[in-house]
């Protein structure tokens, strides 16, 4: 999964695909282009930044960052499209213009969402947060986070299912990064044959973020490393889908683990 970022805020590649203050399409384009001809099966769109300490964004203004790029890759390109967003006006819109997945880093939690997310008939990853975007990295706080996390995830697929969106429909993310120490990312990552074994396809997003920081004093430019040995750790684990910024590299990080793994088997 390609990381296509429509803000200017974003804490990795905020703005590189904005013309002063504009979002520039075609820019967009040549990135959604890059990405997909280096290994991306799907391309994750988002117009509103998550990013620790990050500012809402109303919902206008998110619809017209993400949906006029979500109908030109439709158009244009023959990959599936994500929409990152919790915005039900957002999920809709981007459903009918073609999107093929609803990413929610507040796993439906918004009022209406639940009820937009089930009339798009789309699947849709459901990830756990603590908190909110801007408060979330305030000294989060687990008595068991594996636990807690899953049963968190749990608790949305029930109530998923009683707004009529069956479970082949839901992929889970435990949310790395978001309302966690490093300590509780670590543990959930170590946790992840536990995550997958509920039952559900797991996305993972490890890209460039803030735990490498942490633990290897690196700034975000020079993350790409840990990123990839994580994206490994990560699909050795049961981890199915790879968030990630740099398309060509961790594809080709994780290739090698699966050409492993088929060589055990022939």
């Amino acid at each position: 999964m390609g990381v296509l970022n429509t803000t200017p805020d974003s804490f990795s590649d905020g703005g590189t695909l904005y013309q002063g203050s504009l979002l520039d399409l075609d820019k967009a384009m040549a990135r959604a282009r890059e990405m997909t001809s280096a290994g991306a099966n799907i391309l994750d769109i988002g117009g509103e930044s998550t990013r620790p300490g990050a500012r809402p964004v109303p919902p206008a203004e998110e619809m017209d960052r993400v949906l006029p790029l979500v109908e030109r890759i439709a158009a244009e390109l023959e990959v599936v499209i994500s929409v990152d967003t919790s915005t039900p006006q957002l999920m809709r819109e981007a459903a009918r213009l073609g999107a093929g997945l609803l990413n929610d880093v507040r796993a439906l939690s918004r009022e209406g969402a639940l009820e937009a997310a089930a009339a798009t008939h789309l699947p849709i990853c459901l990830m756990h947060m603590q908190g909110e975007p801007n408060t979330m990295q305030v000294a989060p706080h687990y008595d068991d986070v594996l636990s807690q996390v899953s049963e968190f995830l749990m608790e949305r697929v029930a109530a998923c299912e009683q707004h009529g969106i069956g479970r082949e429909r839901l992929l889970l993310d435990p949310g790395f990064g978001f309302g966690k120490s490093v300590a509780h990312n670590m543990r959930l990552l170590n946790g992840l044959p536990h995550l997958a074994a509920l039952g559900f396809p797991v996305l993972v997003g490890f890209s460039r973020k803030s735990m490498i920081g942490k633990l290897l004093g690196r700034d975000v430019e020079q993350r790409l490393p840990a990123s990839l040995a994580l994206a490994v750790l990560a699909a050795e684990r049961g981890a199915r889908i790879i968030r990630t910024h740099d398309v060509a590299a961790t594809n080709d990080a994780v290739a090698m683990w699966v050409a492993l793994e088929e060589s055990m088997h022939e």
